[in-house]
């Protein structure tokens, strides 16, 4: 099927395309006043949280120890073993630890009490994965591969950012 530009969709139907773990619909959710929760303190958790503070100072990381950035983010921080409690009243949840024990009890939970999950490594675990955004005020690019090839969707989103910054394009 053709698309603007002369490229084609793929057919989502494709096993190259999903890669077993899924396809992926991007959208954009509404997060005022609702509840995020991060079940993770690490590295990775570190940087998912850095991309949520872009767009909510609303979240809650759970997680016995944290990496030192954390300390800069407006978010609460229970420093703490994750409970199935701290799901309560949540709208999304991410879950970044390198536990994949927890992280599959934590996935289970959110099954339970339906909310949607993204487990960070792991998109066969995932309701709903992140792009690689570019924000701007109120413009946001954002760029997926459907969760195949991260690295590609980075470079691109990167060349998208330095086009509008160096004027080339104009938002």
């Amino acid at each position: 099927m053709p698309v603007a530009g002369g490229g084609k969709i793929p057919n989502t139907k494709s096993a190259d395309c999903t890669g077993g773990s899924g396809m992926f619909l991007p959208v954009s959710i509404n997060i005022t006043d609702k509840k995020i929760v991060l079940v993770g303190g690490g590295k990775t958790a570190f940087h998912k949280a850095t991309v949520l503070h872009r767009f909510t100072d609303n979240a809650v990381v759970v997680a016995p120890e944290f990496h030192a950035g954390f300390d800069s983010l407006p978010f609460e921080l229970k420093r703490k073993a994750y409970e199935p409690d701290d799901l309560d009243g949540a709208f999304l949840v991410y879950v970044c630890t390198d536990n994949e024990a927890l992280n599959a009890a934590v996935k289970t939970e959110c099954e339970r009490r339906r909310i949607l999950t993204s487990v960070c490594d792991n998109p066969s675990l995932c309701d709903f994965i992140s792009p690689a955004i570019y924000k701007d005020g109120n413009l946001s690019i954002a760029v997926s591969s459907n969760a195949q090839n991260v690295r590609q969707s980075i470079r691109i989103r990167d060349r998208i950012k330095e086009l509008l910054t160096k004027g080339v394009i104009e938002p």
